[in-house]
């Protein structure tokens, strides 16, 4: 796996925490599988597609969360403020 699929394998495991999202509600959420969830998440080769990708990160984002990019100190991800 890729330095980049670690990060955002990473991303995706702390953004669902955050969430407190089940791999089987995300997978729902982005209509995927749960098996594309747990890949996604870095415990299961092959990595899922882009667009596999692209549909996790667009439900976790719909779900409150904020992916941010690498700024010097690493990739991670937050929650939206309410209101």
């Amino acid at each position: 796996m890729e330095q980049e699929q670690i990060s955002l394998a990473a991303q995706i495991r702390a953004a669902r925490a955050l969430c407190a999202m089940s791999q089987a509600a995300l997978a729902e959420a982005a209509g995927v599988s749960s098996m594309t969830v747990k890949r996604a998440e870095g415990s299961g080769q092959p990595y899922p597609s882009d667009n596999a990708i692209a549909a996790i990160r667009a439900a976790l984002e719909a779900a409150g969360v904020i992916f941010i990019d690498e700024n010097g100190e690493g990739p991670g991800v937050r929650l939206k403020k309410n209101g």
